[in-house]
Parts: C-alpha cells; sequence; structure tokens
C-alpha cells in the first residue's frame, strides 16, 4: 500500500514539473487583431529589414515585452550589434557602450535589462548598485574580456611599477577594479592623453592599442586581447569591396587590425560610424564591424546603400526576444558583483565618464 502511494506521490510529481516547464516555455504567439495595431507601427519602421512574413514571429513578444517593461518600471539598454526586432521595437536607450554607461547610471528605472554582453551589464551594476540589473543569457560572454584576468593586471603593475593602467571597458569587473581609468573605443586616445604620462598600460584589445599608437606620443604597453568579429577583416577583403563597388565609403572599427584601419576611409566607435552615415550621406557604405549594425544603421539612413561583410558576433547573438521575455517574466539572469569590486572599479569607469567623448 504504502509502495502504492508512493508511485503516486511520484507520478503527481512529475505532472507537476511538467506543468511548470511547459508554463516556463510558453510565449505569446497569437498575432491578433490587438497584437497587429499595437506592433504596426514598429513593422513599419523596420519593414525593410524584416520580412512581413517573420513579423507574426515577432510582434506577440514585442507587445508583451513593451507592456511589462512599464507595469514594471523596466529600462531595456541595448547595444548597436542587436538584431533590429530588439534594436528598434523593444528598447529604450540604444548606443555604444560609453552612452550605455551614462544611461545606465542616470536610468529612474528599477531594473535595467542589458541586451549586450556580460560586461556591459556588469558595468551597468558598477554604476547603479541599488537596481536589479538583468542580462538576458549569462552566456553572453566577450573574447576580449576573455583573454585579461585581475591577476594579470597586478603583475604588469609589478612589472612596470607607476605606469597607469587605461582598461579597456570590454573586461570584467575584476579587471576594472585594477584599472586607473576604463576607456571605450569612442574616447581612447583622449582617455590615454589626459593622464599626462609618456607611458600607459593599455589593456586589452591589442588592436585598438596600435591604432591608437600610431595617433599619439604616448607610448603604449599593449596586451594580445583581440576582438573574435574584428580580427577576421582583412586588408585584402576590404580592398577587393572598394574594387567591386565603385565610391564605396569604408568605416573601420578601431578593433579591427592596423591593416584594415589603414585601407578604410574613417575609423570610429559604433556610435561614430552611425553618426558619420547619419551626418554624410554616403551613396554606398561598408561598415567593419559586426553584421547587424548595418542592418539598425540601414534602417535610420533608408538613402544609403549598405554593402554587408557578415561577421556576426556569437555572444550578442545568444540575447533574443524570448530571453528578454523570460528576463522580465522570472526576474532572472541577475548581475552581482561584491562590494569592494564595485567600489574599486566604479573609480575607474567614473573617471572615464568625467573624461567623457571628445
Amino acid at each position: 500500500m504504502l509502495k502504492y502511494i508512493h508511485l503516486n506521490i511520484i507520478v503527481i510529481i512529475n505532472n507537476i514539473r511538467k506543468t511548470m516547464i511547459s508554463e516556463e516555455l510558453s510565449y505569446p504567439s497569437d498575432f491578433n487583431a490587438e497584437v497587429k495595431n499595437a506592433t504596426e507601427k514598429l513593422y513599419k519602421n523596420v519593414s525593410k529589414i524584416i520580412p512581413e512574413v517573420e513579423w507574426p514571429f515577432h510582434a506577440p513578444l514585442i507587445h508583451e515585452i513593451n507592456k511589462l517593461k512599464k507595469e514594471k518600471n523596466i529600462a531595456i539598454l541595448t547595444h548597436n550589434y542587436q538584431t533590429p526586432e530588439i534594436f528598434h521595437c523593444v528598447s529604450d536607450i540604444v548606443g555604444d557602450s560609453l552612452k550605455l554607461a551614462y544611461e545606465a547610471r542616470d536610468s529612474d528605472a528599477d531594473t535595467i535589462i542589458m541586451c549586450g554582453v556580460h560586461f556591459m551589464a556588469e558595468t551597468a551594476k558598477i554604476l547603479s548598485p541599488e537596481k536589479n540589473v538583468l542580462i538576458p543569457d549569462h552566456r553572453a560572454g566577450c573574447s576580449l574580456s576573455d583573454s585579461i584576468t585581475a591577476k594579470d593586471i597586478r603583475l604588469l603593475k609589478e612589472r612596470y611599477p607607476g605606469v597607469p593602467v587605461v582598461t579597456y571597458v570590454n573586461t570584467s569587473a575584476e579587471v576594472k577594479a585594477e584599472t586607473d581609468v576604463c576607456c571605450t573605443s569612442g574616447n581612447a586616445k583622449h582617455v590615454v592623453e589626459s593622464l599626462g604620462t609618456d607611458t600607459v598600460i593599455f589593456l586589452p584589445d591589442e588592436y585598438l592599442a596600435k591604432n591608437i599608437a600610431s595617433q599619439t606620443n604616448v607610448k603604449i604597453i599593449s596586451w594580445k586581447g583581440r576582438c573574435e568579429v574584428h580580427e577576421r577583416f582583412t586588408a585584402k577583403e576590404i580592398l577587393s569591396y572598394k574594387e567591386q563597388h565603385e565610391n564605396i565609403v569604408v568605416l573601420a572599427h578601431p578593433e579591427c587590425s592596423p591593416e584594415v584601419v589603414a585601407v578604410s576611409d574613417f575609423t570610429g566607435s559604433t556610435a561614430g560610424m552611425s553618426n558619420y552615415v547619419k551626418d554624410n550621406q554616403p551613396e554606398k557604405v561598408i561598415m567593419v564591424t559586426e553584421c547587424s549594425m548595418s542592418d539598425n544603421v540601414a534602417i535610420e539612413n533608408p538613402n544609403v546603400d549598405f554593402v554587408r561583410p557578415c561577421n556576426l558576433c556569437p555572444h550578442m547573438k545568444r540575447i533574443s526576444l524570448k530571453k528578454i521575455y523570460d528576463a522580465i517574466r522570472f526576474n532572472q539572469h541577475e548581475i552581482v558583483v561584491e562590494e569592494n569590486i564595485i567600489n574599486k572599479a566604479r573609480l575607474a569607469i567614473d573617471r572615464m565618464l568625467e573624461i567623457g567623448r571628445k
């Protein structure tokens, strides 16, 4: 008898688990009149990028996310590398790493959802430790961030005593805590020269360090980190595009190699590239960076023809509408940073924000 009861209890528990899993994996999918009307304007903005046949799959999630974030006082901060249905349809703030850092600090939201990679979410937490900071997928990392540790920084400071450490924002909270000042690709040269020294340690992006070194008299001690997206571009590839497309303007990210930068027409951060297109309206352009960036800028500049060298960031692409929805629903993937790390890292980030973008 006891065995029979025990088996029944197991069956009941398993059924409850199945129901819970089923509920957790269910997502809004009804493309009804309410959803269609509520998302019609959003679709007009992205219709040249997202095929009409795909919209009914995105729209119910977009509609539900936009309702829930208002109810729960959530701000969705999104990097330029996210896909258009995220970037243009559910985001409150979009931009490069520097802009997202400012906005995370100044946001009035109770919860921030960072649609980017892990170091961006950590930066938001450091700047707003009282806020609940979530990332839709904890696995969204960064090859640059993974290339260096806090121990590496301490060893470098022992080797080069007294030399200030400038750390690219694409690093972990622990690394930032060992740093004198952070920078982004948009203000790296400005930060390096603001220190008033003849030598700096610049970490971890080898290519960004070399590109900055070519623009300044400050001696730069660099590291061997590279972005797995930008390091794949070659000068030969860029020259081939120029041969195939007459009058094309090449915009390169400074995480590309110096050889790629040398054959490009403009080099700048994602914000810098976006502003270049908006201000200059070139007839045809190629953005030598992550693929979704071109889609997002193309939506805002319909008269510009974009040639897309499609290198995707596998980490950025871990973020999806479903994962954003789950983060809101279950308050999951919270970013936790130890208080002592926050206090140390905050100093380096605050100095970066004070220097700003030149």
